[in-house]
């Protein structure tokens, strides 16, 4: 009888933490749905809404690097900033002010304006800074409340919620500013997507409010930033990290320089409709998701570093297949190929920093070093770009080259150089050592953002935390 009482006690005790995590887990999948609209938006529609207002070509590149460099920066300092407030009041203040500033591009794109392109540039910056403010956190807070024996079945569902939510809502946005700017009010269309994108990031902080938090305050840890600056120095000075950040780095900013550019290819040169642009960058995503699975058995058979390999030759011939025929439905074949490439090169270059990071040494430490370093030359690819597209024209003249477009010649600067980044690395990369590794849907549990251009951005969880047996 004892027992049975004990037992009964037991459960009782269980109880209310199982009541609340089941609540709390439901409304993270909730959360997923209701912030999917920012996902599908944020990388995709935002060169679209630059054009739209009339930047510049030069101006391109900034709406590129500037939210990107800065997005960095504020991921950098999000641990001190952070340790200042209560975990879960601070991503949602966080979220919230993110949906107050989308709220604001909407009303922008109503209003415009003579600067209403360095205005969109700032409330790009602040989007993006904002995301990254509640990245770790997020990351930390879910690891705190997923079991770890559940993680992979409930992250790979609420990734394939984001997934299907996001092309819907991507597709949507597509459709209705192809109908408004039918009617020449493609301002219409903008507001409506940046207001419905407001609107599910609202929601997304209220269910962000209702979920428990069980490890509510972030400790304060006193020359906090100090630390995290001596931890990036001794990362540093690790030859194999080093050579691998400078490749990944090197190639998304070899990358931004054309980056910006398709779209306005797309849009002004070839007069595609939104819909037609969204096909085409959904061509590209489409193909990345299905992909990711067939690189994670390859690289798991053949490792790591010949799937970088093979995907970094592959990503220097992306701009220069877009010379040779303006045909819409060739355009949707290389978009396929382009999220073939990119979804090897993201994921064996994810998995690859997993391997190299030194025993026992923290992942996030090298994660957030690595995401610095590809975001401060991001930043200079971009405005590079946007340098050699506004001298594009005057070149062609001066050199007597004939070329459909002037943008083709950013796209030859960029592959020449995304080429000699990949050249530069082939030789000095290595094997390393495999260790334990979560299982795919373990791994990539979060995607945070799609690109047709720059690939799937996946988000960790897992991998954040050392391993028992390491």
């Amino acid at each position: 009888m004892a027992v049975t009482s004990s037992a009964a006690t037991s459960q009782v005790k269980r109880d209310p933490r199982n009541s609340w995590l089941r609540l709390t887990l439901k409304r993270s999948q909730q959360e997923a749905l209701a912030s999917s609209a920012m996902t599908a938006t944020s990388d995709n529609f935002f060169n679209a809404f630059a054009i739209s207002l009339g930047a510049s070509l030069s101006q391109m590149g900034w709406v590129t690097g500037l939210p990107q460099l800065f997005g960095a920066i504020s991921q950098l300092l999000s641990v001190w900033l952070a340790s200042h407030f209560p975990r879960r009041h601070f991503i949602v203040f966080c979220a919230a002010l993110q949906a107050v500033g989308v709220l604001a591009m909407g009303l922008l794109a109503a209003l415009a304006g003579e600067h209403a392109v360095w205005l969109f540039i700032l409330l790009a910056m602040l989007y993006q800074g904002f995301l990254n403010l509640i990245q770790p956190h997020w990351r930390a807070w879910m690891g705190a409340i997923v079991p770890a024996r559940r993680r992979g079945t409930f992250f790979a569902a609420r990734t394939r919620l984001t997934q299907i939510a996001s092309l819907t809502v991507f597709l949507l946005g597509g459709t209705v500013l192809n109908l408004t700017d039918s009617f020449s009010m493609a301002w219409l269309g903008f507001s409506l997507l940046f207001a419905a994108v407001a609107l599910g990031r609202f929601v997304s902080a209220w269910l962000l409010w209702k979920m428990h938090d069980p490890e509510p305050t972030i400790p304060h840890t006193p020359g906090l930033f100090i630390q995290t600056l001596h931890q990036f120095r001794e990362a540093w000075k690790d030859k194999v990290f080093r050579q691998y950040s400078l490749f990944v780095a090197g190639m998304q900013s070899m990358v931004a320089i054309s980056a910006p550019f398709f779209a306005v290819y797309m849009l002004e040169t070839l007069h595609f409709n939104y819909l037609q642009f969204v096909m085409s960058s959904v061509a590209s995503i489409l193909t990345q998701f299905i992909t990711l699975r067939f690189w994670g058995r390859f690289s798991d058979l053949y490792g790591n570093r010949l799937v970088m390999i093979i995907t970094s030759c592959m990503i220097p011939t992306l701009p220069l297949v877009w010379l040779f025929s303006d045909n819409f439905y060739y355009i949707l074949l290389i978009q396929a190929y382009s999220g073939i490439s990119w979804s090897g090169f993201t994921l064996s270059t994810a998995n690859y920093l997993y391997d190299i990071r030194p025993f026992r040494s923290d992942f996030a430490c090298y994660a957030a070093l690595q995401a610095a370093l590809s975001a401060g030359l991001v930043f200079v690819g971009a405005l590079c770009g946007g340098v050699v597209a506004s001298h594009a024209a005057d070149f062609l003249t001066w050199s007597g080259w004939q070329l459909a477009s002037p943008i083709f010649v950013v796209f030859l600067v960029s592959t020449v150089l995304r080429a000699l980044v990949a050249l530069w690395f082939i030789p000095r990369s290595v094997e390393p050592k495999v260790r334990p590794r979560p299982q795919l849907l373990q791994l990539v549990f979060r995607i945070r953002g799609f690109n047709a251009i720059s690939g799937v951005a996946l988000d960790w969880l897992t991998v954040a935390k050392r391993r028992r047996d390491e």
